[in-house]
């Protein structure tokens, strides 16, 4: 590879935005930099907005070091995201002779996409007519979602920002329920994102600390949920606490499969994979406790405050979304596609992980649940696996650049209005 030219490379981002995709967006542009090539495109809105010819030269918007210091610390994607499914090769080849003509006319070498696992079936997906059509452009996923639930990775970027935050407000939610006495005991119930794995909630359990008790029960979606069990357990903990908080994965449901967001009179959207939005979970409940218990109850749902919270980031994560960004470029530059990036922890303690390539067929629409074992028998909680997995990814802090006592981000004079 090294004696042949070396165009040019396009970055797309793609799925939930992370305190720490831009991270790895930046080791993508300065890899490839390095690397030699000319151009590195940077896709607007994912290859959705790609097959509408939207892209810009990332050169014009990472012109120095402290620019690519402020991209690592600009939360949500700053290329702009997109939820779009491929059809499959069968159904529409001419859009996929339109999308490989498009990279043509780019010069494009080399495909990097960043995002999840519907982000991972784009690559599986575009690589395999790569391979049909003859063409040379080497397609490489770099991980990226706050749910850790992408197959055959330790964890992915972004995971550990989001549970830092998650363990940081909890632990303040528990601290303000001391202040307040209530004739009848609260109940709070905070909210946390997950639809099938509940890596997040569980990250709540890192508010138990030597001042904190942390909370009282962890409900994860991997365990079917009982609302009137749910209701009991609300009601022996008052018993001995004024004030008790419940973490819940929005996408707890029944033995049955329905989702407790679907018992109240939540937004019908469904997007392009088929995911139905989850909202509303922790406000259902905390009606039917006031209800059954006759107690207040105060509904938080941290929704997208635990992804956007660049301001609460992990040291560790912010330099591994930069790691894996370099490496997935690296990947592509030395031969390999229809790859994806993963971590493979090394040890514990001290906390060491290395990166390597999986072949993404064996990722894409995959999920990684939290191991049963790691969920206590009753499952209201988590156990030490899962703290001892857990810690070590939310060590360590990157301060934001203040301007004003506000955290400065990443910004380019007229490019907001293309997103």
């Amino acid at each position: 590879m090294s004696k042949i030219k070396k165009r040019n490379v396009i970055v797309g981002q793609s799925g939930g935005p992370t305190a720490a995709i831009n991270s790895s967006l930046a080791g993508v542009f300065r890899t490839a930099k390095d690397r030699g090539y000319a151009k590195v495109y940077g896709m607007i809105h994912g290859i959705q907005g790609f097959m509408e010819g939207r892209y810009v030269d990332l050169s014009e918007h990472i012109q120095t070091g402290l620019d690519a210091e402020l991209l690592k610390r600009t939360p949500s994607a700053y290329l702009g995201s997109c939820r779009y499914k491929l059809p499959n090769i069968n159904e529409d080849k001419e859009l996929y002779e339109k999308i490989f003509k498009m990279l043509d006319e780019l010069e494009i070498d080399c495909f990097i996409y960043i995002g999840g696992n519907d982000s991972m079936d784009t690559i599986k997906k575009l690589s395999d007519y790569a391979i049909i059509s003859g063409s040379e452009i080497r397609f490489v996923g770099c991980p990226k979602t706050i749910d850790n639930d992408l197959a055959l990775t330790d964890h992915t970027p972004g995971y550990g920002s989001a549970a830092k935050y998650i363990g940081t407000s909890v632990k303040e939610i528990i601290r303000d329920g001391w202040s307040l006495e209530t004739a009848h005991g609260q109940v709070v119930i905070v909210e946390i994102m997950g639809r099938n794995a509940g890596w997040l909630t569980g990250a709540s359990v890192l508010a138990k600390s030597e001042d904190c008790d942390g909370p009282d029960a962890i409900y994860l979606p991997e365990i079917p949920f009982d609302v009137n069990a749910f209701v009991d357990k609300c009601k022996e903990l008052l018993k001995t606490k004024a004030s008790i908080v419940m973490c819940v994965s929005e996408g707890i449901r029944t033995a049955e499969g329905k989702y407790v967001s679907e018992m109240t009179e939540g937004v019908e959207y469904v997007d392009a994979f088929g995911h139905k939005q989850l909202t509303g979970t922790a406000t259902y409940l905390s009606t039917v406790v006031a209800k059954e218990i006759g107690c207040k109850t105060r509904a938080i749902e941290l929704s997208t405050l635990q992804r956007a919270a660049s301001h609460c980031a992990s040291r560790i994560d912010i330099l591994e979304a930069y790691e894996v960004g370099g490496a997935a470029m690296k990947a592509a530059d030395e031969g390999d596609s229809g790859k994806m990036v993963v971590f493979k922890r090394l040890s514990d303690d001290p906390y060491q992980a290395g990166t390597e390539v999986k072949d993404v067929h064996k990722i894409a629409n995959d999920e990684r649940l939290v191991p049963r074992e790691w969920i206590t028998k009753d499952g209201t909680y988590v156990t030490s696996e899962f703290v001892t997995y857990v810690r070590p990814l939310i060590q360590g802090d990157v301060a934001p650049i203040m301007v004003d006592g506000i955290p400065r981000h990443l910004y380019v004079k007229g490019f907001q209005e293309l997103l």
